[in-house]
């Protein structure tokens, strides 16, 4: 019995060690997988900043909440930009996505920072701290969409 167990837990974390890319059948899976992502958390970050902005009527419940599931799918996303996937479907990524991989992974690194900060201050209630978080973390996003989104 402990010999089953103990292939099944190997199993298991082979099957999490292989590369990203090998979860989707095509290219074109990948880029609607990102995008996919990147809407719903852009949504749930739009939810946040429009309550920041004064757009939205403040709700402390809906922040946190939107924040908390902003910066979950803020990890999302990535996979989805594998080998292959700059070309094909209907996407913005630009090319220098892949030829400056090291920037765009520090760029996404730094957002995800950002959504985590987001995070914690919207489970504070508190609408100035929460201002401030919107802040940095559209900073963040705007950084990458200038230099690795197309208009």
């Amino acid at each position: 019995m402990k010999k089953i167990t103990a292939l099944c837990a190997a199993g298991l974390a082979l099957s999490f060690a292989l590369p990203a890319s090998a979860q989707f059948a095509k290219a074109e899976d990948a880029i609607k997988y990102r995008k996919s992502a990147l809407f719903v958390m852009a949504q749930n970050f739009g939810r946040v900043a429009g309550m920041a902005n004064g757009k939205i009527a403040f709700d402390a419940k809906v922040a946190a909440d939107s924040a908390a599931t902003a910066e979950f799918v803020s990890k999302l996303p990535w996979a989805g930009f594998g080998p292959g996937t700059d070309k094909g479907g209907e996407t913005r990524a630009k090319a220098e996505i892949w030829s400056d991989k090291a920037k765009f992974d520090d760029y996404a690194g730094k957002m995800q920072a950002e959504m985590t900060k987001l995070a914690a201050a919207a489970k504070t209630g508190n609408l100035d701290d929460i201002k401030t978080a919107v802040n940095s973390t559209g900073g963040a996003c705007k950084s990458c969409h200038d230099d690795f989104r197309a208009k």
